[in-house]
């Protein structure tokens, strides 16, 4: 009996201890093994070479950024008083709302005037190679004084921006704090910097994205299949790098313009090189979707009809219905999600007796 009773408490306890033992090993296997990379399939490879997915944001090494210097390059974005007229803001062409265009051939500027090329979309723009489409400008932070003071544009001076913001206490406050070591932080030089900041955090993650870091069930099988449509064709021979685009030029006249035959001379007015007549930035393709019309003159309203005159004159390709449709189903798995906190209008502070009064001549 005493054997018994003493085998019958042990027991139990020899169980306990071998579970806990178990769940012990269990734990530390755990936790010690690194998560693994996931598996990537031969169509994620080949799709690897040419492009990757969207970084966290568009900010390289060393560049000012800040949450007031983001936060003031918000509401400059937004702010109509920075031109001539008090009408026209850089959301005015890069609308967030429809995806960082205005949806025209052509912007309307200053006094019904109409800019000479399409507005291409804000977002992700930071992650071109050069801004504007005959790559005149290095960065964001360039290209964004650039329309302020176009005649065709917001037709604004240096001189008109800075009285507007040096009128309002609360945009002189927020330059100090955005150019805390700045000696005169409010100068036009900044108001590109803060405007750059806040369209470097402009990037738009999608379904592609996840695709990129591995999981091969984002896309669905159309989809799929017109990436490799894509690939085969020839397309990511231009439009690659994280933004699928924004990275080379190429020679290019629209139908449009062989027809009226005045073609834009494009990146030549820039360089002068003879190699360079009618060349253009290739476009990104993130949301290409939703940022029509098409080409650098807005004249082509079809995204499928733009593929196939791509696909013609730059490939020397004819793509058959059923290739167009694939690649379609795929450039549509690009579109991605604006950042909420773009989509938050800024309250933008009062004008004083200071404040410049708009003009409309």
């Amino acid at each position: 009996m005493k054997y018994l009773e003493e085998n019958t408490v042990s027991r139990p306890l020899i169980f306990i201890s071998a579970f806990i033992l178990l769940l012990s090993v269990m734990l530390f296997t755990h936790c010690a093994a690194p998560d693994k990379e996931p598996e990537l399939t031969g169509l994620q490879e080949r799709t690897l070479r040419f492009t990757s997915a969207l970084p966290e944001d568009a900010f390289s090494e060393g560049m000012p950024r800040s949450q007031s210097l983001i936060e003031l390059g918000k509401m400059l974005f937004y702010e109509p008083r920075l031109s001539k007229s008090g009408l026209i803001s850089c959301n005015s062409c890069h609308n967030m709302s429809t995806f960082g265009v205005d949806q025209l051939p052509v912007s309307i500027g200053h006094l019904w005037q109409k800019g000479p090329r399409n507005a291409p979309t804000v977002l992700n723009a930071a992650l071109h190679r050069t801004q504007f489409w005959d790559g005149r400008e290095p960065d964001v932070e360039s290209q964004a004084l650039m329309p302020i003071l176009d005649p065709v544009e917001m037709a604004a001076t240096r001189e008109h921006v800075l009285a507007v913001l040096s009128s309002m206490p609360e945009y002189v406050e927020r330059f100090h704090q955005a150019f805390p070591d700045a000696d005169e932080p409010l100068v036009y030089e900044h108001v590109g910097v803060a405007i750059g900041a806040f369209e470097r955090i402009l990037l738009t993650p999608s379904r592609f994205d996840d695709f990129l870091r591995g999981d091969a069930t984002a896309l669905t099988e159309e989809e799929k299949r017109g990436l490799k449509v894509f690939m085969d064709v020839g397309c990511n021979s231009c439009h690659g790098g994280p933004a699928m685009g924004g990275q080379a030029f190429s020679v290019f006249e629209t139908p449009a313009e062989r027809a009226s035959g005045n073609s834009d001379p494009g990146r030549y007015d820039i360089t002068g090189n003879p190699l360079d007549m009618h060349a253009f930035k290739v476009p990104s393709l993130l949301n290409i979707t939703q940022t029509y019309p098409y080409l650098h003159d807005g004249s082509v309203w079809s995204l499928s009809e733009t593929v196939n005159i791509v696909a013609r004159d730059m490939l020397f390709r004819a793509l058959t219905p059923e290739e167009n449709d694939y690649i379609i189903s795929f450039l549509d798995a690009l579109t991605g999600e604006i950042p909420a906190y773009a989509l938050d209008l800024p309250l933008l502070p009062a004008s004083t007796g200071d404040t410049p009064k708009p003009v409309f001549d």
